[in-house]
Order: structure tokens, then C-alpha cells, then sequence
């Protein structure tokens, strides 16, 4: 079969289907005034109703099909739908639509309207109707009185048969219009459904999503956990530590008793003794500054050996570090004497070569600052060398082992190591960072005094 569309209308195939239909939506669009035979060569104008149960949209179309065709494909020749002004669903529209003649099928076969949606689904159809011309055998009927009679007869059974006819189309129309609702219903059902997919999915990806917050969560938990136990450790310990001074203190508290109540007997000796003769108050005034001296002179003496000590340990830091120097100075004067060896053999080489290849072959000389493709002999040469006064350079802190180059002004080296001490304001020693408990204690024990 041909397949033409208008001139003035798009390209565009419309939209069909392979299915086979039936016919349960041809009544949603009645085709109008359909003439049984229409005269090739001229227009045709197809008049149709749209019913209000038929939604019209952009893409429906009215094709001419040959009477006996199974899908929507089959069509001769098609035209788009316009669609009505007046779109409100709830009354039927009027439409007309024209084909060309120059489209039109030019055998005298049988063809229909067809009204089909943009889904491809037949949504009305027509009477047949013939491309012919009328005869005159259409037009004059010569009958006799017995044969009128007999068509009269057979005329009243067609209208009975008629309105039989219009009764079951009526019924039909009825039972369609409620599978319309039961369809619409259907969609909406089926609309609820989709919506309630897209809801399960939706709360399926929020589930996995809680899941997996949840799972965050409970290893955030387990690290809390871990860590309420290590500041309970911690609190136990500092507790343990508190427990230990409250200790330290109460046996100093009862040691200042001690003291306090033998003061006050002293005082009281003092008291008495103060009754007695002037020059034994000034012996014991003289005594009393005697003994503070000697505390004085006891505290001076405690210094200085811990003040000998600390040098007597800066002295052997300072051999020992002296040792590393030596060392190292050993293996840069060797590092250097196997680098002077290896420039010697290099140059050895470089002349030989340079004796053969002029022999050979004139080769451009290379350009100032080096050879043709570098010497990697003398890069490496000179990264020993350099790794030589790397090594010969070093100098070490002897607390936090952080390593210094030897050119480095002995005051800055000495601020650095000063700065892992801490002194006493009141006697000079000196202390590790590191050990800022017996720093404490030191201080603490001061205060006792």
C-alpha cells in the first residue's frame, strides 16, 4: 500500500502501532455526514465530533484506511489533527479536517476514516465509502407495487433492526463509558502505584542511607568508647598521682606540726631564757647567725656540685661529640682522597679518549662548562664530596638528638639545649623538661624549708 501525507503538512510519520486493535475507543470520536461514494479528482472534507471522553493532543492524526486493514500502519494517506479552540472536556467539539485530491486513492476499493491518538490507538472509525463516480444505476430504481411493498417490509424490519441496533449501540456506549471510568480508575491506580514506588524507593535509599549513618555512628561510638576508657585510665592515674601528693602533703603537714610545736617550745625556752642574763641573749643571737650561715653556706655547697655535675655530663657530651667530629673528618679526608683518585682516573680517561678520536673522526667541540653529554663520573664525585661535608658538619642535641651543621654559632646551639632545661629561681638547678614532675617536687620541697 501507498503511504502519502500532505503537502502542506510535516514529513514526520505519524505515530502508529504493530498491535492488533479492537474496537473499544471507536466511539470516542464519530465521524459525520460520510458520503458513500466520493467523485475522484476533487477534495474531500471529513467532518468528525469529538466526544468529551477523548482528550485531544498534538500529535493525533485522521488517516484514510482500505477497509479490512489489522494495525494502524496501514494507512494510505494521513492528515494531523487540529486541535479544537475550545478546549473544555465536558461537551463534544465539531472538527473538519480536508484532504487533497492529489493524495486520494485512485482505485474504487473500499476506505474509511480513522481517528488515531499519538499513542497509535484508533479512537474512531467511519462508514465505508467508495472513489467513484455515482451511475445511473445508483441514482434510478425501477420497481413494481409487489416490490415496493416488499421493501417497505423490509425497510420497517431494517429500522426495526435499526433501532435494535441503536439500543445495543447505546448499551455499548454505556458499558464503554463505565470501562472509561474503570480505565481511569485503573490509571489512577496505576498513577498511586508509580507514586508509591518512587515513595518505597525513595524511603529504601533513606533506609540505606540511615543505615549507614547508623553504622557511622555506632563506629563513632565504639571511638568514644575507646576513648571514655583511656580518659578513664588517665583519671585513674591522675587520681593515683593525687592520692600519692595528698600523701606527700599530709606527711609534710605533719612534719610542719612537728616543727610548729617545736617552735612554740622553743619559744617558750626563749621566753624563759630571755628572763635571764643579756649576754646569753646575745650568745644565742649570735648562734641563731651562725647557724643560718652555715644553711646558707650548706645550700651554696649543694649548688656547686650539681653545678659539677652538669658540666662534668656537658664534658662528656662534649667528648663525645668531639669523637663523632673526628670521625666523621676521618671519612671526609678519605671520601675526598677516593674523589681525588677518581677525578685522576677520569681525567686519564678523557685524554685517552680524546687522543682516539681525533684519530678517528673530527668531533665539533663541546661548549664551555662541560662535555658533549656531561660527566657523570664528576657528578658523582661531587656528591660524595658533598655527602663528605654533609657528614663532616654535624652537630647533635644531646636531648632531643636534632642535628645542627657545624657552622652554627655556639650560642644558638646553647639556647637550643637551654631550651629542654628548667632552672630553680631558687637554688639554679637545672632540670629535663621531660622530668617536670621531680621539677615540681624540687620546687615543692623549697617551700618546706
Amino acid at each position: 500500500m501507498i503511504k502519502t501525507s500532505t503537502m502542506d503538512e510535516t514529513s514526520d510519520e505519524p505515530p502508529t502501532s504493530a498491535v492488533l486493535l479492537d474496537n473499544c475507543h471507536f466511539s470516542q470520536v464519530v465521524f459525520n455526514n460520510v458520503e458513500k461514494f466520493y467523485v475522484p479528482g476533487g477534495d474531500v472534507t471529513c467532518y468528525y465530533t469529538l466526544t468529551q471522553n477523548i482528550v485531544p493532543r498534538g500529535k493525533d492524526w485522521v488517516g484514510i484506511f482500505r477497509v479490512g486493514w489489522k494495525t494502524t500502519r496501514e494507512y494510505y494517506t494521513f492528515m494531523w489533527a487540529p486541535l479544537p479552540s475550545d478546549a473544555r472536556g465536558d461537551t463534544a467539539v465539531q472538527q473538519q479536517i480536508q484532504f487533497k485530491a492529489y493524495y486520494l486513492p485512485k482505485d474504487d476499493e473500499y476506505y474509511q476514516f480513522c481517528y488515531v491518538d499519538q499513542d497509535g490507538v484508533v479512537r474512531g472509525a467511519s462508514v465505508p465509502f467508495q472513489f467513484r463516480a455515482e451511475t445511473e444505476d445508483d441514482i434510478l430504481v425501477v420497481t413494481t407495487q409487489g416490490e415496493v411493498e416488499e421493501i417497505e417490509l423490509q425497510n420497517r424490519n431494517l429500522h426495526k433492526e435499526n433501532e435494535e441496533l441503536q439500543a445495543s449501540c447505546a448499551s455499548l456506549q454505556k458499558q464503554n463509558i463505565d470501562l472509561q471510568e474503570e480505565l481511569n480508575k485503573t490509571q489512577e491506580l496505576q498513577n498511586s502505584l508509580e507514586s508509591l514506588r518512587c515513595n518505597t524507593e525513595k524511603l529504601e535509599l533513606e533506609l540505606n542511607s540511615l543505615k549507614k549513618e547508623n553504622k557511622h555512628l555506632k563506629e563513632l561510638d565504639d571511638c568514644r568508647e575507646a576513648e571514655l576508657h583511656q580518659l578513664k585510665e588517665q583519671i585513674q592515674n591522675v587520681t593515683s598521682d593525687k592520692e600519692r601528693l595528698e600523701t606527700r602533703l599530709k606527711t609534710a603537714l605533719d612534719r610542719m606540726d612537728q616543727l610548729q610545736s617545736q617552735v612554740l617550745n622553743y619559744e617558750k625556752e626563749v621566753e624563759n631564757l630571755s628572763h635571764m642574763d643579756r649576754d646569753k641573749t646575745e650568745q644565742l643571737e649570735s648562734l641563731k647567725e651562725e647557724n643560718r650561715q652555715l644553711c646558707v653556706t650548706r645550700t651554696q655547697q649543694q649548688q656547686n656540685h650539681d653545678l659539677m655535675k652538669e658540666l662534668e655530663e656537658q664534658k662528656r657530651l662534649f667528648q663525645i661529640l668531639q669523637a663523632k667530629k673526628n670521625e666523621a673528618d676521618e671519612e671526609n679526608q678519605k671520601l675526598r682522597e677516593e674523589n681525588d683518585r677518581l677525578l685522576r682516573r677520569l681525567s686519564q680517561e678523557v685524554s685517552s679518549f680524546s687522543v682516539v678520536s681525533q684519530a678517528q673522526a673530527p668531533i665539533p667541540a663541546p661548549e664551555v662548562g662541560g662535555l658533549l653529554f656531561g660527566n657523570s663520573c664528576c657528578a658523582a664525585g661531587a656528591n660524595l664530596g658533598a655527602g663528605a661535608a654533609d657528614i663532616a658538619s654535624i652537630r647533635k642535641c644531646p636531648i632531643c638528638d636534632e642535628v645542627f651543621p657545624e657552622d652554627i654559632e655556639t650560642s644558638q646551639y646553647e639556647v637550643h639545649v637551654q631550651s629542654h632545661l628548667l632552672e630553680c629561681p631558687l637554688c639554679s638547678e637545672t632540670f629535663e623538661k621531660s622530668n617536670k614532675q621531680v621539677f615540681d617536687d624540687h620546687i615543692f620541697c623549697h617551700g618546706l624549708e
